[in-house]
């Protein structure tokens, strides 16, 4: 199936490891030209040594609102434009919303939903002038129902709000604007693997118990998703937060 990626300008944020990397080397089989961001330098040059030429890598912390920006200028500056903004970079330090100090609420936030509102704002100046374009916010099942932790979800919740306001104030630009909500994902640097070290057992418990798939999902079944949402095949696909989770979530819609 062409999925008319080829030649497309595509952002990935948190784009050096896990999903994000599994997105951008999709994206690259696809003939599109990547540029990916995030805070380690090192990270981000091995990425692309292993992916090769086609992505560009741009160093940023983007709770930081200038680094956003400049960041974001320098990936127009190199490309002209923006046609796929992926905005996959998040996560979370928490315990129980009783005893968590409210500067890890604001960090959640300023990580998991501002930073994708802000480069939402920036990449749709660009796209209107074009009148198409694309932008993905990767949130979680959580987003959707309760469960993990509280900084996490509430920040999620919002992003999956915003994915539809958004989306339905620039479909007449032929922008589009959808949401990814993956369940428990599994990859060298994520939390899950940590866990199954420490615990094997209760783990395996927990996806015997939480998963009906009965395993963690992956990183590429992810990226899959997201190539999918990005395509002319997704057309009609407008400010949906579709769950990519193995049957994990519990909500019947």
């Amino acid at each position: 199936m062409d999925l008319q990626l080829n030649g497309k300008n595509v952002l990935i944020t948190g784009g050096s490891k896990g999903i994000g990397k599994a997105i951008a080397k999709a994206f690259v089989a696809e003939g599109a030209n990547v540029s990916i961001t995030a805070r380690k330098l090192e990270a981000l040059e091995m990425v692309k040594q292993e992916l090769g030429g086609s992505v560009s890598i741009f160093q940023a912390d983007i709770t930081n609102a200038d680094e956003r920006r400049r960041m974001f200028q320098s990936v127009i500056e190199q490309y002209g434009t923006i046609d796929i903004l992926i905005n996959n970079a998040g996560g979370s330090n928490s315990g129980k919303a009783s005893e968590t100090e409210m500067d890890l609420f604001y960090q959640a936030m300023e990580l998991n939903y501002f930073s994708a509102v802000h480069l939402s704002k920036l990449a749709v100046e660009h796209m209107k002038k074009q009148r198409s374009g694309s932008i993905i916010n990767v949130t979680s099942i959580y987003g959707r129902e309760s469960g993990g932790k509280v900084t996490y979800n509430n920040a999620k919740s919002a992003l999956i709000s915003f994915t539809k306001s958004l989306a339905d104030e620039v479909i007449p630009y032929g922008i589009r604007v959808n949401s990814i909500a993956p369940g428990s994902i599994l990859h060298e640097t994520a939390n899950w693997q940590k866990r199954i070290e420490a615990d094997p057992e209760g783990i395996k418990e927990f996806v015997k118990k939480e998963i009906p798939a009965g395993r963690f999902g992956t990183p590429e079944e992810i990226a899959n998703v997201a190539l999918f949402l990005a395509s002319v095949k997704a057309s009609w696909i407008v400010g949906a937060s579709i769950n990519v989770d193995g049957g994990q979530s519990k909500m019947n819609f």
